[in-house]
């Protein structure tokens, strides 16, 4: 068990303290004082048990100087260590702390994988048996500067290193104390930049907006964005929820407060908990001894996204709204409540009410989660935002690939009118830059559109049916023409297709505007 005293920092008072834990036989194993003006003393007691705390505790609130005494989960050098792993494993870069001797005093999980050992035996190792034409203390001696983009030869990977220099003291060379050390991989610099270049509109200004309705649902969640209640945004895979999420998150209060995601989609029960609450120490066989610190503490301040929520376990799903009435859980494994002012934003692909009256999802917890909600449109309801948005993407594409920017012929743009779109826009992204890979001639034509015929929707599902009958039935005639032209690329061929003049199907596609001959 763990205490903290809130108490007077008076010389002796120590001593005072632990003298009742002698009394009853039992072993303070460590100790710890904190607090602004070291007003604070933390002990953990191991064998400490309630009912010996409830008779202790009088007894230690009547050493002079003792204000009040209560149970922590937590001493303050184990916090600080959990803080500090959780931020060390959430880097996929290599990261080593080395002395002045070479030797690797810690590192991340990465840097373990890297050198081929686990994390727990990678203190003690030398840098000299992987790095062979480079003494880096030395290194650190002669710059006692910061030094970025070194680079140099690991396990046969060419890596770029930043080295920070740890000083005890003073920034001079004798109390130089080691380095730290960040590695990246060479090959791998390139690819960083583009996602650096793609993260620059991170907020609704990343949102394609060419569809009307599709600018109606963003003016809709810029007016919910700043408010600090729970958000559910609902639409099908591909249409850009979390993007949206993100943008709510930094138009937001908490802008600057950090935005983390959960997918609760194919996640063991067990595993989506630990990942979302975290865990005590020693909670579970195979746990790490200092605990683990959950995703919702890492966001502290800050917006929490769930994504598929309609996935998730009924255990869970108490869990969160426990968490959505009064800001309290519970990590697995411990019985001490952790507060938490976090905003909750929440996305599915599936009809929660049905879930609801299905059995399958709380009732309560769809009410809390639909205090502000939205719904996104899927590809095939914003067809006439369809061409400004394909161009955006070729855009995209050719910066990306480093090729002159293609055009978009007509039978190709037509062909992605009356194309149905299951995957939605992350579908048209990925189809599109398929086809700038493939076009040659400046033009991207219907055969570099690669677009597998599934999950077509029946009847009159993407038919705009605005209008007159006769303007309905002349957009179902193009778009039957524009499918068939792609196979039939002339109009004597189209013609003889569909048992018609040649002089009609010419008429028709000029009409149209689908490149007759």
């Amino acid at each position: 068990m763990r205490l903290k005293l809130h108490c007077q920092n008076r010389i002796g008072i120590l001593r005072d303290i632990v003298s009742p834990f002698a009394d009853y036989g039992l072993n303070v194993a460590r100790g710890e004082v904190g607090g602004d003006q070291g007003n604070a003393i933390y002990l953990h007691v191991p064998n400490l048990l309630y009912a010996q705390l409830a008779t202790l505790r009088p007894a230690l609130e009547a050493v002079p100087g003792v204000f009040s005494v209560k149970r922590v989960s937590l001493m303050p050098s184990e916090r600080r260590h959990l803080e500090l792993d959780a931020l060390l494993s959430s880097l996929s870069d290599p990261v080593m702390s080395i002395d002045m001797g070479g030797r690797i005093v810690a590192a991340n999980r990465a840097a373990g994988q890297m050198l081929g050992v686990r994390v727990d035996e990678v203190p003690g190792l030398s840098l000299d048996r992987y790095i062979h034409d480079l003494d880096l203390p030395e290194l650190v001696r002669r710059n006692n500067a910061r030094v970025n983009g070194l680079r140099l030869k690991l396990n046969e990977a060419i890596y770029l290193a930043d080295i920070a220099p740890l000083h005890s003291e003073k920034d001079d060379v004798a109390s130089l104390a080691g380095a730290v050390v960040t590695l990246h991989r060479a090959d791998r610099v390139g690819e960083r930049i583009y996602h650096v270049q793609r993260q620059e509109l991170r907020g609704f200004e990343a949102i394609f907006q060419a569809s009307p309705r599709l600018a109606g649902v963003v003016r809709e969640a810029r007016r919910m964005a700043p408010l600090d209640a729970p958000l559910l945004i609902e639409g099908e895979t591909g249409t850009g929820k979390e993007l949206l999420a993100r943008a709510c998150h930094l138009a937001s209060p908490r802008g600057q407060a950090p935005f983390m995601a959960l997918s609760c989609a194919g996640l063991p029960e067990s595993m989506a908990e630990t990942e979302l609450f975290g865990y005590a120490p020693g909670a579970f066989e195979g746990a790490r001894p200092e605990g683990k610190l959950g995703l919702l503490e890492l966001t502290a301040g800050g917006t929490i996204f769930l994504d598929e929520v309609g996935e998730m376990s009924p255990r869970l799903q108490v869990k969160l709204l426990r968490f959505l009435q009064d800001g309290g859980f519970r990590r697995v494994g411990s019985d001490e409540e952790t507060y938490l002012d976090v905003r909750v934003i929440c996305a599915t692909q599936q009809d929660l009410p049905r879930l609801c009256a299905d059995g399958l999802f709380r009732q309560d917890l769809y009410h809390r989660l639909n205090v502000l909600a939205v719904h996104i449109p899927p590809l095939r309801e914003c067809l006439d935002g369809i061409g400004e948005l394909a161009e955006h993407f070729i855009d995209r594409a050719a910066r990306q690939i480093g090729c002159p920017l293609p055009a978009l012929s007509e039978p190709a743009r037509a062909r992605l009118v009356n194309y149905h779109w299951p995957g939605n826009v992350r579908q048209l992204e990925n189809v599109l830059f398929q086809a700038v890979s493939l076009c040659e001639d400046g033009a991207l034509q219907v055969s570099h559109l690669r677009m597998p015929d599934v999950g077509a929707t029946p009847g009159l599902a993407g038919v705009d049916l605005q209008g007159s009958l006769g303007e309905i039935l002349g957009e179902v005639e193009k778009r039957v023409l524009a499918t068939l032209y792609d196979e039939y690329p002339s109009s004597r061929l189209l013609a003889r297709r569909l048992g018609v003049s040649h002089t009609t199907i010419a008429n028709k596609l000029k009409r149209h505007g689908l490149g007759a001959e």
